[in-house]
C-alpha cells in the first residue's frame, strides 16, 4: 500500500493519480476546482446529462460529479489528458459501437480534450443509463 504524502489517502499503487484536495461538495464546485481551459468542456457534459436525465439527483461520489437515482447512473471526471466519462460497463458496451475512436474499458469512456465533445452520444449515453438502471 501507498500513502499519499499530501492528503494521506491510501492506495495499491505507489505513486496512484488522484485528487488531493477537500472533496467538493457540488458538482459546479468540482468543475470549478479544475483548470480553466477544461472548465467548459465540464459544463457541456454537467448540461447535457442534466438535461437528458432530469429526474436524476446531482451529487458527488468517489469525488466526481455524479448522477444518481438510487444508485450511481453516470459519473465524469477532469484528467490529465482527458474526461473520463464512468456509465458502468453495460452502457459501454451497450454503445461500444459508436465508440470508435474513444478509448474505452470496462466502464469507462476517455474522451481527449484533443477531440470535440460527442454531445448527442453522451447524451444517449444518459439517456440508457437511467432508462437501464
Amino acid at each position: 500500500m501507498w500513502v499519499c504524502p499530501k492528503c494521506a489517502r491510501t492506495f495499491r499503487r505507489a505513486g496512484q493519480s488522484h485528487y488531493c484536495g477537500e472533496a467538493p461538495e457540488t458538482i459546479e464546485a468540482y468543475i470549478l476546482s479544475q483548470p480553466e481551459e477544461v472548465q467548459e468542456r465540464l459544463r457541456q457534459i454537467d448540461t447535457v446529462i442534466r438535461e437528458s436525465i432530469p429526474e436524476a439527483k446531482e451529487k458527488i461520489s468517489w469525488r466526481m460529479p455524479t448522477y444518481w437515482k438510487g444508485h450511481n447512473l453516470i459519473q465524469f471526471a477532469a484528467s490529465k489528458r482527458h474526461i473520463g466519462l464512468y456509465p458502468g460497463p453495460e452502457a459501454v458496451e451497450a454503445f461500444a459501437g459508436q465508440l470508435a475512436g474513444y478509448e474505452a474499458s470496462k466502464g469507462a469512456i476517455q474522451l481527449p480534450y484533443s477531440k470535440p465533445l460527442p454531445l448527442e452520444l453522451i447524451a444517449d449515453i444518459a439517456k440508457w443509463c437511467a432508462a437501464n438502471a
